[in-house]
């Protein structure tokens, strides 16, 4: 994808919410184009009974799904499920024991390099060096963007931000390379509410545009309102994928906590 970037800020007037029925919210402020077709592209994600195993101890076991392009997933599960592996995975930071993992149709056997070149991540862990300016950041990693929202503090350091204003340059990073996917693990962690809607609806612009979205998140009311489609781990099992829409809080609860 090439184009510009804008972070939407509380501030900026913005489309309304998607809501529990998978409804999109229309693309406003920030722009990625060209869009991904979804009907020709290959899937985000195909895994054939995927298994990890690190020291002698299965994490994950026979994980068999299939993510199509431009999809938005929330991934759920207790801690200890498997999410965080699942998602080094998917980024290509680690490899299978067993089975065949795919993103848009490279297996990550032999490709880690070209898929990550297509993938953002961000995390509840910024990945930032807080004593340089945001542009200084962004300028570090990439080539820089339009970057809207904290024009007045573009060139103050990191370590004066907020952790939302940290959260929104990190964002910023991760979208450099105008990735096709975006791994976010935990981004809404220790935000207050106006910045975790912030970058709700950072999330669901992008999606919007065609960027599939992968969300592991333990707020699982906020994953069913923002995703499609729900994956739930348990002891390192697909142990549901489901719409988002066909689910209720309490259903995603009780699969996450059966034992």
């Amino acid at each position: 994808m090439n184009g510009r970037l804008a972070i939407p800020t509380s501030d900026t007037p913005q489309p309304a919410n998607r809501g529990a029925r998978g409804d999109r919210a229309p693309a406003s402020s920030l722009r990625l184009t060209p869009m991904i077709d979804a009907a020709v592209a290959s899937p985000a994600v195909r895994s054939v009974n995927l298994c990890k195993v690190i020291d002698d101890r299965p994490i994950l076991r026979d994980l068999t799904f299939e993510l199509p392009a431009a999809c938005y997933v929330g991934l759920l599960g207790a801690n200890g499920a498997g999410k965080t592996t699942l998602l080094r995975l998917l980024s290509t930071l680690t490899t299978p024991t067993r089975g065949d993992l795919e993103i848009f149709g490279r297996s990550v056997r032999g490709h880690g390099p070209a898929i990550r070149a297509g993938i953002g991540l961000i995390g509840h862990q910024p990945m930032l060096y807080r004593d340089l300016s945001a542009l200084e950041n962004l300028v570090f990693f990439g080539r820089l963007h339009e970057f809207v929202g904290l024009a007045d503090r573009a060139h103050d350091a990191v370590k004066t931000f907020s952790r939302g204003m940290v959260q929104r340059v990190s964002i910023a990073r991760s979208l450099l390379h105008e990735p096709r996917l975006l791994l976010a693990d935990e981004p809404f962690a220790g935000l207050d509410a106006p910045s975790a809607r912030t970058v709700e609806r950072l999330l669901e612009e992008l999606n919007g545009q065609g960027m599939a979205v992968i969300l592991a998140n333990h707020d699982v009311r906020q994953s069913l309102r923002l995703a499609q489609r729900v994956l739930v781990l348990r002891r390192g099992r697909l142990a549901l994928d489901a719409p988002a829409a066909s689910l209720s809080a309490d259903e995603a609860l009780e699969e996450i906590e059966k034992r």
